[in-house]
């Protein structure tokens, strides 16, 4: 691995840091640096407003979906011009989360998948900031089986009535379009009976509900279709094709979550420095130092498995499937780090507020968002799969219904 820029990656650098600290609202700076720990709020602005206001800028100066191609919006850069971009963006790449499901999933799949038509009239508006795009797959019966999905769509003349409800839909309620699979043949097996479509949330038929969270927010939704109509037109790839079409967005999403999840340990050893136990300041307590050097093994760890991929995208390699590591290690870390500041705060780990408050109610914000982290973009046991499967070559795992037809698999209340 070399970890230094080549000249012109440095040069780069340079430019993109310029831009940012000439058009960055620094006056946010602060209160998105201590909303890492779970939840991103802003006391006095509206999160999509601004991070709208924040991707027109970025798209302005040629710096927003700068990988992509510049007839759609893009910039035409290399992967790795991409990844320093994030490293220069820092904390205010927090103002485009409305938009990371776009750029990185929904925008990836239209430009693999649609038309010529498609691509330019849907992702420069996208990388301008005047769409949001939303990824409806996950439904209440399926866990983690995205295959396993029952929303139907049914042909009638050039246009597909859809039917069925989507679950945990992130950012639904303020789309302008989603990413849309369906079941069009339950006569064959599961992942043969797909169709990918995009709709557009607006559409009649379609109702979003949000859901409130442990952590207070309300992010996700259950999506309702009813007798939605979309047209032949919005499907993306061929009748049946759905599946494929996804795993384009499938690995574009573990791709994208695992290259901004936080660990929380910065923050943890900050809080150890300052807080006071019985017998002293916590981080001169040998059991409390300890679980710190843990997880600084850790942490340190996930930064340069990072740094090989950030090396073979230096090379203009694609990185592999072991980028799954990442995800997997920091969504535990996550929890684990927020169930241990929680246990060392005692009964001031309930406390939320201003001041030395925010430190304790930040803990708790990372510890009820911590299970959502570990289920997103893959669970931990898919993850697993997907690491002994594709990294160490270990025998695939046992599915039963893998030839057997969707309608025949037994279940109840289809």
């Amino acid at each position: 691995m070399n970890f230094d820029d080549t000249p012109q990656e440095a040069a780069f650098r340079e430019t993109a840091r310029k831009w940012v600290v000439a058009n960055a609202p620094k006056e946010l700076e602060e209160e998105l640096s201590k909303s890492s720990l779970g939840r991103i709020r802003l006391a006095k602005h509206d999160m999509v407003e601004v991070g709208k206001a924040w991707q027109k800028k970025k798209s302005d100066g040629n710096w927003a979906c700068l990988h992509w191609p510049k007839e759609y919006g893009g910039r035409g850069a290399t992967p790795i011009e991409k990844v320093i971009w994030q490293q220069e963006e820092g904390v205010y790449g927090k103002l485009t989360q409305p938009f990371q499901i776009g750029e990185g999933m929904c925008g990836p799949t239209v430009m693999a998948w649609g038309s010529e038509e498609h691509k330019r009239r849907y992702l420069p508006k996208l990388a301008s900031g005047e769409e949001i795009w939303c990824q409806l797959f996950s439904e209440p019966a399926g866990g983690s089986d995205v295959a396993g999905l029952r929303t139907r769509a049914e042909k009638q003349g050039d246009n597909w009535i859809i039917n069925g409800q989507k679950i945990w839909t992130s950012g639904a309620h303020y789309s302008d379009y989603g990413l849309l699979i369906t079941r069009t043949d339950p006569g064959v097996p599961k992942h043969k009976g797909l169709t990918m479509f995009f709709l557009d949330m607006k559409s009649k038929g379609v109702e979003v509900r949000p859901i409130k969270q442990a952590n207070g927010m309300q992010e996700f939704n259950e999506v309702y279709f009813t007798d939605v109509v979309i047209p032949d037109s919005q499907r993306l790839g061929a009748i049946g094709e759905g599946w494929s079409v996804s795993l384009t967005t499938l690995m574009n999403e573990r791709m994208s979550i695992g290259a901004r999840l936080a660990t929380g340990v910065p923050e943890l050893f900050d809080f150890c420095s300052n807080l006071m136990l019985e017998d002293g300041l916590a981080i001169d307590d040998p059991a409390v130092r300890s679980k710190l050097a843990s997880w600084a093994v850790k942490s340190s760890g996930l930064k340069y498995t990072s740094y090989r991929a950030i090396s073979a995208l230096s090379k203009g390699e694609r990185p592999g499937p072991e980028n799954s590591i990442g995800k997997l290690v920091s969504g535990v870390m996550l929890q684990d780090i927020a169930t241990y500041a929680m246990d060392l705060q005692g009964a001031a780990g309930l406390l939320t507020g201003d001041a030395e408050e925010t430190v304790q109610g930040q803990f708790q914000q990372m510890l009820l968002s911590s299970p959502g982290m570990r289920i997103a973009g893959g669970t931990d046991e898919i993850l697993r799969n997907i690491i002994a499967e594709r990294v160490l070559g270990l025998p695939g795992d046992i599915r039963v219904d893998k030839d057997v037809p969707y309608n025949k698999i037994p279940t109840k209340g289809r």
